[in-house]
């Protein structure tokens, strides 16, 4: 195993008391010390380039393969939604709601908005008793262009159904419901329902989750930083049931399950999530995050995965992916072409992975 760039972050600025400036100083370090993973070209030329780590290890904590600095505290942002559906399933809220596979593979989703999307949610909401207005996770338009036009088309009201977070809510507020709790605050660190998510995350990574490490999401609930080492033991665990009681790893089987049979509620369509756990299922879980955040599992052969890219670009975090992907499984290389193509149809240069790669081995 090859480890780049894994050193300890160093403070500037800490002696002005400017706790800004070292916050900035330690990200421009991290993105120093970590390699470029991703390049891409024009015509001969190395145009732009992406750092980044990325981590591979068993549900054990050992690491299989690193690339640059795994211990820094990143936030996941929604590539952990699996793991936070698990308690939707372990308090009995699914069950006792009548939630099937749909509704799972939808609780672990960053959605697309489309009317499968919006009706599922739906579904879940009805289920528990509740209407849309109860989801706190705001409005935005769908992330699919059909269903965005279609919205224009018919002069439809975008709602909260519509944001690509409002599966994971819909499961939290039925929780809440399930359990007796209040929902109108559902979304808050000291509500219930966030208790039980965060000490979930703290059992499957091995790490304590305290305030210094909290943000707060794009959809309000609390997001919880962690380094890539342990976010790739929680999906290797997540994976293999590795490390857990048999009711937990029962529980994260039928959610993997539920994301294979439904990846088009996962994600949507042409999306890379669902591309490839439609290619492979029963082989790869995969979950996007914003900023450049990936994580996965690879069940049969006991790991995890965690990929972080500095500058947050998702085009670099894609390409990361695939190329963990493509070294387990053939399959993945045919849903990769790194051609870099303008809009006469010109194919113009690549985007690539670098020699970092590597150090997975």
């Amino acid at each position: 195993m090859i480890l780049y760039g894994h050193a300890s972050a160093v403070v500037f600025g800490a002696a002005s008391g400017n706790s800004e400036v070292s916050d900035i100083a330690l990200a421009q370090d991290r993105a120093m010390r970590n390699p470029v993973l991703i390049e891409l070209t024009r015509g001969t030329l190395v145009e732009s380039v992406h750092t980044g780590a990325m981590a591979l290890a068993r549900s054990t904590g050992e690491l299989v393969g690193a690339v640059g600095d795994i211990l820094a505290p990143v936030f996941p942002r929604s590539a952990i939604k699996p793991l936070q559906a698990i308690a939707f399933i372990e308090r009995g809220a699914a069950d006792r709601f009548g939630c099937g596979a749909r509704e799972i593979a939808l609780a672990s989703a960053s959605h697309a908005g489309t009317p499968a999307h919006t009706a599922t949610v739906q579904s879940i909401l009805q289920r528990a008793g509740l209407g849309r207005e109860a989801l706190a996770c705001g409005v935005h338009e769908p992330m699919d262009p059909g269903a965005a036009r279609q919205l224009i088309r018919t002069r439809a009201q975008v709602s909260s159904l519509h944001h690509n977070c409002s599966g994971k809510h819909a499961a939290m507020l039925a929780t809440a419901v399930h359990e007796g709790e209040p929902t109108e605050a559902y979304w808050q660190p000291d509500h219930p329902v966030q208790v039980r998510i965060a000490r979930v995350l703290e059992e499957l990574s091995g790490r304590q989750l305290g305030p210094e490490v909290r943000g707060i999401d794009g959809c309000s609930v609390p997001n919880w930083a962690m380094p890539l080492s342990a976010l790739a033991q929680a999906y290797a665990r997540f994976a293999v049931g590795g490390e857990m009681e048999q009711m937990r790893a029962r529980v994260c089987r039928r959610i993997a399950e539920a994301c294979w049979a439904h990846p088009d509620l996962v994600a949507g369509p042409g999306r890379l999530d669902t591309r490839v756990m439609s290619l492979l299922p029963g082989k790869v879980l995969i979950k996007s995050g914003a900023e450049g955040v990936y994580c996965g599992a690879l069940p049969e052969l006991g790991l995890g995965f965690a990929v972080k890219i500095d500058d947050g670009a998702k085009r670099a975090a894609e390409a990361a992916v695939l190329r963990v992907l493509a070294r387990f499984y053939s399959e993945a290389q045919h849903d990769s072409s790194n051609a870099l193509v303008n809009w006469q149809g010109l194919e113009v240069g690549a985007i690539r992975t670098t020699s970092a790669f590597e150090g997975l081995g």
